[in-house]
């Protein structure tokens, strides 16, 4: 037997399936199954990621002392059931459609994981809410805070708070189905179009070229928001409970129409929705968070579940300073509750300590707990494959692509440990220069195949941070919008001020066009040295060139795609693109110099199997 206690997380069955393993109580590894299986937002069991975590320890699950898995499987069952039966007949198909993997699998969770992993010791079943508050406070750097949890729905709750301290979460509140700030958001994301438990961002993102005319609308009709943030959904206007959509005709009504087609053009009216449900939220989270700054006395504040990927929402928080300090799981989603399962059960309920490192930072080790590669490897598989490419030293590899990165170059960049968390933080991400004013455009059609309006988060040194932006401190996950320095930014002018809606899209609002969003702010993320040494570099490297530590960051990917794991998915995404530069680790390979796949019969059948 292992002198080690290992402990692995598994979510699973919904969207965002995902495992983590801790080591005597330390995130040894982290990743959700759509890495490894290229199925976007894949919910079926983690297998894949379960056995990546099993290789960074050498272990096999015959080792492992105990597994977590993130909600509760029966409670949730007697929720759907109790929900169709209110409605009956109403709903039937829905149910009859969700009935067989219910009873095939999800309910019998216990037996299943013991049997596809050849287990055989405890199971721990916390509740999803407790899953997603224990990943927000137990990585957090605080040895006390008030804990916020927001997402679509869990067994029943949709929203918890409470209070972390030492290695105890309590909860004290909670909203309960089918009353959901994640489901209004949601539903609201299938009205303009876009694809629930996806397209959320897509909403946020097109915000601010709206106004919020449907403001008054959703308090009237949709939603009774109380005075400490606590709040009613009118069940009139939505479908989510008995049927397979989000809305219904009354909700068409209300809004003058039926959702938008997925691929028609985007209107104003979507854009003026967009900023009205995104304010709704806004409003929501200020009075909840004000309520448990109140009731709980704490000076810190951890944020997890769907929700709190709002960066918008959070940024406001800050601004509003209603807490000294807060930290968001950056894997807030379902894909962070195998790691909140995970330390729920070292901490809750096998009582051990949290150890908390010096300097005040946290324990997510920047989440940066996914696969790497040497530099053997990936050569090795370069000169397999006959890939024209070129080797550097390290400290070269970062001068050569800084200048890459300065000639307006569209750069992929695979360095490290893969990301856990939706987003790329410089070790599968797509970069460029934020200065050039057609890097935006480029990025979004040529490299990324997406809508026009998605805006691009820039990757500043966490030293630098306060010389382009009002945020006086680290966003290492890309989870705070800040406002670009005033002094950075240039004024409209009054015809440009009179435009509307997307027409305000090529206007160059700042000295960094690439990054600065059509209302002046920025989804920063800051890059700590002890994080990411290479992307630091390079980033100090480019500011030695340009001036600027800033360089605009996308994720290593194209729209409908997961984010690359290793580097035969890096090469192939290059490939399929208009990116001018793939590095991988000291690896650089120039487009100009790849074969063309028409000459690659292997790869165009592995392309065509995708």
């Amino acid at each position: 037997m292992s002198a080690h206690t290992y402990i692995l997380g598994i979510s699973a069955f919904y969207h965002d399936s995902a495992a983590c393993l801790l080591r005597d109580g330390e995130i040894i590894a982290a990743a959700q199954e759509e890495r490894f299986s290229r199925k976007r937002h894949d919910h079926r069991f983690p297998q894949n990621a379960i056995d990546y975590c099993l290789a960074v320890a050498a272990i096999s699950a015959a080792d492992l002392n105990y597994v977590a898995f993130y909600d509760k499987p029966w409670i949730k069952f007697e929720r759907i059931l109790e929900t169709y039966l209110s409605f009956a007949p109403r709903g039937l198909f829905s149910f009859l459609k969700a009935c067989p993997l219910w009873i095939k699998e999800k309910l019998w969770m216990g037996d299943y994981v013991k049997n596809v992993l050849g287990y055989e010791g405890e199971l721990i079943f916390p509740e999803h809410h407790q899953s997603h508050a224990a990943s927000a406070f137990f990585p957090s750097p605080y040895e006390r805070a008030a804990l916020l949890t927001l997402d679509g729905v869990g067994e029943w709750a949709t929203t918890s708070w409470g209070r972390g301290e030492n290695n105890k979460i309590t909860i004290l509140n909670e909203l309960h189905f089918p009353h959901s700030l994640g489901l209004l958001y949601s539903a609201f994301t299938y009205y303009t179009g876009f694809k629930v438990n996806s397209g959320e961002y897509k909403v946020m993102g097109l915000a601010p070229y709206g106004e919020p005319k449907y403001v008054q609308q959703i308090l009237e009709h949709l939603i009774d928001i109380k005075e400490d943030g606590s709040f009613r959904l009118n069940m009139d206007y939505f479908n989510y409970c008995q049927g397979l959509t989000m809305t219904n005709l009354r909700f068409d009504k209300l809004f003058g129409g039926a959702p938008r087609w997925q691929e028609s053009q985007v209107t104003q009216k979507e854009m003026d929705l967009a900023r009205s449900v995104q304010e709704i939220t806004e409003m929501v989270v200020l009075k909840m968070a004000r309520h448990i700054k109140k009731e709980t006395g704490e000076k810190n504040l951890c944020l997890a579940g769907g929700v709190a990927l709002n960066c918008v929402a959070n940024g406001k928080i800050l601004k509003e300073n209603i807490f000294d300090n807060l930290w968001i799981q950056p894997a807030a989603g379902d894909a962070g509750g195998a790691l909140g399962a995970a330390l729920f059960a070292w901490h809750q309920v096998l009582e051990k300590e949290r150890k908390l490192p010096a300097g005040g930072r946290d324990l997510q080790k920047g989440s940066y707990l996914g696969p790497q590669f040497s530099e053997q490897e990936i050569e090795s598989w370069l000169t397999e494959h006959s890939l024209p490419h070129k080797k550097y030293p390290k400290d070269t590899a970062s001068q050569v692509v800084a200048q890459y990165l300065a000639e307006g170059k569209v750069i992929g960049w695979f360095s490290g440990r893969m990301e856990f968390g939706p987003r790329a933080l410089g070790a599968r991400s797509i970069i460029g220069d934020p200065r050039n004013t057609e890097m935006q455009k480029t990025m979004n059609l040529k490299i990324k195949y997406r809508e026009s309006f998605r805006p691009f988060a820039p990757s500043v040194l966490a030293e630098d941070v306060g010389d382009y932006f009002e945020l006086d401190r680290e966003s290492p996950y890309m989870l705070f919008v800040a406002p670009v320095k005033s002094s950075r930014c240039k004024a409209m002018t009054a015809e440009q001020e009179r435009l509307f809606g997307i027409d305000k899209l090529n206007i160059q609002r700042s000295d960094m066009p690439a990054i600065t969003h059509v209302d002046y702010s920025a989804r920063v993320q800051t890059v700590h040295k002890d994080d990411q040494p290479e992307y630091h570099r390079l980033l100090e490297e480019f500011k030695k060139l340009t001036g600027y530590s800033v360089v605009v960051n996308t994720s290593f990917n194209v729209r409908g795609e997961p984010i690359v794991c290793t580097p035969e998915h890096a090469y192939r995404c290059f490939m399929r693109t208009e990116m001018d530069v793939l590095v991988l680790e000291n690896c650089i390979l120039l487009k100009s110099e790849q074969p063309q796949l028409a000459e690659m019969q292997d790869w165009r059948k592995e392309f065509e199997l995708d």
